[in-house]
């Protein structure tokens, strides 16, 4: 099964056509295929292209796995990855080091480092945690704020049906988490899984209950969580690992341009949990450009 699945994703890389990177050329910036991505990969290519470096714009290439192939095979430079990623990399989904922010980006950034030549650069302060959030009259009706209410809702035979991305549902960090430190399971019948991992689109099923979803992914940082009225369920138990958002380089790259880092760090350093609310709900929410937004939040961060 491992061998049929990295035949495939060797296909799908095969099928972008991206020649290997090469520290001179210009600097091949990437990122997965959803909201925040594009946002975070935008901000990482305007801020180094307004330093005067090349860019070859690869945004929204694909979900994590494509994404972390690329560049593990040189075929990206820099992206925008997730802290709690590291788990599943480096198979160390039961170390708890991962629910510890510092920690947990101390962690990645020597495993990669030593192992992979992949540098972790300054992340973001935001945890871009994976939550679920429920349709906010389901949430009304059955008095459902905390993931404990919700796994009394299943177990009583409540009707659920959550919408979320593969990776969400098999990732033991994601949804199995929740489900182990909660008590409850969803069946089969009670999922429906999209292709992707844009939680645009599960958050909007569950507030619109789209094939009868009534509940769908989140991040923490999701934009349109309240202007759907969904209820985002807390997690009281410290189910999930910290994902704080950092850029990864590959080490030539950072080597033949050793100024990325600062540029970056200012950056990074200022999307908090709120920021990146505001900043995915103008894409996610009022339609706006992620190139837009990441270009005006630079500009303020300027002023």
């Amino acid at each position: 099964m491992k061998a049929a699945i990295a035949g495939i994703l060797g296909l799908l890389l095969a099928a972008f056509a991206i020649p290997a990177a090469d520290a001179a050329d210009n600097i091949v910036v990437a990122s997965k295929i959803d909201t925040e991505g594009a946002l975070l990969g935008n901000i990482i290519a305007i801020v180094l292209k307004k330093d005067g470096l090349g860019v070859d714009n690869r945004l929204l290439l694909g979900p994590t796995q494509i994404v972390r192939r690329a560049i593990l095979e040189g075929q990206i430079d820099i992206y925008p990855e997730y802290t709690g990623n590291g788990a599943v990399f480096f198979a160390r989904e039961s170390d708890p080091v991962w629910h510890d922010a510092a920690r947990g980006y101390d962690t990645v950034k020597a495993l990669d480092a030593e192992r992979n030549r992949l540098i972790w650069l300054a992340a973001a302060p935001a945890d871009n945690s994976w939550a679920i959030a429920v349709n906010g009259d389901l949430a009304k009706t059955h008095n459902l704020k905390s993931l404990e209410d919700f796994a009394a809702f299943v177990n009583s035979g409540g009707a659920v049906r959550l919408a979320a991305s593969a990776e969400f549902v098999e990732s033991p960090g994601a949804l199995p988490a929740f489900e182990k430190a909660y008590g409850f399971t969803l069946a089969r019948r009670q999922l429906l899984e999209l292709v992707g991992g844009d939680t645009s689109a599960t958050i909007r099923a569950a507030a619109e209950g789209i094939s009868g979803v009534n509940a769908g992914m989140a991040y923490g940082t999701d934009g349109a969580l309240a202007a759907l009225k969904l209820v985002v369920l807390t997690d009281d138990k410290g189910a999930q690992t910290v994902y704080r958002p950092a850029p990864v380089i590959r080490s030539p790259v950072l080597s033949a341009h050793p100024e990325i880092a600062s540029l970056l760090a200012p950056a990074f350093a200022g999307l908090t949990r709120e920021k990146l609310q505001a900043l995915n709900a103008r894409i996610a929410v009022e339609g706006d450009d992620a190139a837009v937004v990441a270009s005006d939040y630079l500009a303020g961060l300027a002023k």
